[in-house]
């Protein structure tokens, strides 16, 4: 089976409480790229391993294939929930960067379950693959709920999906530098103290228009980072130049991206930001308004499915 496996941005996202156990409650707008990963998922219903058999392929250099790969780890709980499945192999083609806090990993993870969970004939609810995700990472259930719009809090797993905004061309800037997740954290307890939640009321008419999204737009990470790589805050005031809608910082960093009215002032300004920042990857995409979930089988008639 061939899936697609499609980037993220957090069109806003809050950092509240830390829980005694040391995760972050937080509360975050989802929001699904078209730029995605294409995964193939074959099951060999043949061959069913006593000791698991999921073997996981990368074409990127920087992404590591085997056990250390998320879309592993991904099939492997599936596999221990459902049994008798077959041997899974999984071939990943990155398009997302890695690192970037765009959800590339978590995307790859969710969009394995639900494959399996497909050609295991649906044997998981929705909310059980959710559920699953949820050990897995905090931005894998949205992946995993259908939606490419939601309003996510908790630890990522508390997801109301929304009705998608009408798609608009984005600009995704990667800079030549990772900001891992561990660290970002440290930056914002650093710069905050003890966070604490407070109280908030968040209306459905804030989040149903881009121009309602945009006067929201914003993220905790993004003061922090920015003193720490000065590169940063460069870049978004270079990306939130008109005629860019708005530009933030995606999850903890260290991307950003600017979403635009039409696809030719995109282009234009990343012309313009090309030569401005030559050492930053720039990439033109779009909000993406569905999320494909699933395609055509690999090899019908064989023994895989």
């Amino acid at each position: 089976m061939k899936i697609s496996a499609p980037a993220k941005v957090n069109l806003r996202l809050e950092i509240l409480a830390r829980e005694t156990l040391g995760y972050h409650q937080l509360e975050t707008v989802f929001c699904a790229l078209e730029l995605a990963d294409e995964l193939e998922v074959v099951v060999d219903t043949d061959s069913v391993p006593a000791g698991g058999g999921v073997t996981v392929e990368v074409t990127a250099a920087d992404v590591p294939g085997g056990e250390r790969n998320l879309a592993h780890r991904a099939a492997s709980a599936f596999t221990q929930r459902v049994t008798g499945l077959g041997a899974v192999s999984i071939h990943i083609r990155k398009r997302i960067p890695a690192a970037a806090g765009l959800g590339g990993g978590s995307s790859d993870a969710a969009s394995t379950l639900l494959a399996l969970n497909e050609l295991a004939g649906r044997p998981l609810r929705r909310a059980e693959l959710l559920e699953l995700g949820a050990t897995l990472g905090a931005d894998v259930p949205f992946f995993a709920c259908g939606s490419p719009l939601a309003l996510a809090w908790g630890r990522g797993d508390r997801l109301l999906p929304l009705p998608p905004l009408p798609s608009r061309p984005v600009l995704v800037a990667v800079p030549p530098f990772a900001s891992p997740t561990a660290e970002a954290y440290s930056l914002l307890a650093a710069q905050r103290g003890d966070v604490r939640a407070q109280a908030a009321l968040i209306e459905l008419d804030r989040l149903a228009s881009w121009e309602a999204v945009s006067r929201d737009a914003s993220n905790a990470f993004e003061r922090p980072l920015f003193s720490g790589f000065t590169e940063l805050a460069d870049l978004k005031a270079a990306l939130s130049r008109p005629p860019a809608m708005f530009a933030l910082l995606s999850g903890s960093g260290s991307s950003m991206f600017a979403v635009f009215e039409d696809a030719e002032a995109r282009d234009r300004a990343a012309a313009r930001l090309a030569a401005e920042f030559p050492r930053v990857t720039f990439i033109p995409t779009a909000t993406a308004e569905t999320v494909p979930i699933q395609a055509q089988l690999v090899d019908p008639g064989t023994g895989s499915r």
